[in-house]
């Protein structure tokens, strides 16, 4: 111990913190991306010189579905989220002792 500060717990705290703060929504965020498919949009080219507003959607949005490899990536970052959150919630049942 130096001085005040046991400072490897403190890198344990800080490590843990940033997994969970910021790792996990990340991994969420991800997973949202991999399963959101791509939209493609009919878009009408303006002529050369006409500066006025720009010409609205020309039919419906069409969002194709993901891939397979896609949906597999988006279930593999779901999961663990799933899992991270229900490891924590265990942890903390248990008194938050390992």
């Amino acid at each position: 111990m130096n001085g005040l500060i046991e400072w490897s717990s403190l890198g344990q705290v800080v490590v843990a913190g940033v997994i969970v703060g910021a790792g996990i929504p990340a991994l969420f965020a991800l997973g949202l991306r991999l399963v959101a498919g791509t939209s493609e949009q009919a878009s009408a080219e303006p002529a050369r010189g006409d500066t006025g507003p720009a010409p609205g959607p020309k039919g419906p949005v069409v969002i194709a579905r993901p891939s397979p490899l896609r949906l597999a990536g988006a279930l593999l970052c779901f999961g663990t989220v799933v899992g991270a959150i229900a490891a924590g919630l265990v942890f903390l049942a248990a008194g938050g002792h390992s």
